[in-house]
């Protein structure tokens, strides 16, 4: 079947977890499911992840991030999002246009219809079929994310963008639940503080319908 699932939400809201229960999930149930991400998801795409996240690159601008994440979308489309949805797989994908509007629209104060018109160029008018929208109190997932850089599981040279302020994180956090309110029909919105179980769960439940 195909099926395209996104995952958004701050930094430590739980994603890189759910994501990988729901592909346990839909793996037993028969699917073919892939795992992808922005930025990256590609080897063109991981250079410019590179470059995103390097807490060295602070001088970085906003529209230089912009056409980044881009530039990165459009090469993770053509060689990763299209092959597998043609495919017929389940593939889930870690952050999409979505983050682009909160994070360098709303966060960064970049123009929201450039960023459309540079998203539909370079997705050829490719939306998520589900977006589920993890979201938490920014001191609760800034906390989760600079733990996993204290455990080392999470370079603090690849932080950038968990260096940023708490009020930056509080305009995604505001911005990502503003878009799902105006797009209530594709992005489903889940409480992140809820136990990982529950979470899950409710995640599946969401999902469900679509493999029907």
């Amino acid at each position: 079947m195909r099926l395209f699932i996104t995952f958004e939400g701050i930094e430590g809201s739980g994603k890189t977890t759910q994501i990988q229960l729901l592909r346990g999930y839909l793996e037993r149930k028969g699917c073919r499911c892939r795992i992808t991400r922005e930025p990256g998801g590609c080897r063109i795409g991981d250079k410019i992840r590179d470059i995103l996240m390097d807490t060295n690159n602070e001088n970085l601008t906003p529209l230089s991030e912009l056409y980044l994440i881009m530039a990165n979308r459009g090469q993770h489309v053509v060689e990763v999002i299209e092959p597998a949805l043609k495919n017929q797989n389940v593939l889930i994908c870690d952050r999409f246009h979505d983050a682009t509007v909160a994070y360098q629209g709303f966060a960064r104060g970049m123009a929201l219809d450039l960023i459309e018109r540079l998203n539909q160029t370079v997705t050829k008018g490719l939306n998520p079929d589900l977006t589920i929208l993890l979201d938490c109190p920014v001191e609760v997932g800034l906390e989760r994310a600079r733990g996993r850089m204290e455990a080392g599981n999470l370079s603090w040279k690849e932080g950038r963008f968990e260096g940023e302020q708490e009020d930056f994180h509080q305009r995604v956090r505001d911005a990502y639940l503003t878009i799902a309110k105006a797009e209530s029909r594709r992005i489903k919105v889940v409480d992140g503080l809820k136990g990982e179980h529950t979470v899950e769960r409710e995640i599946r439940h969401l999902v469900n319908p679509f493999l029907k």
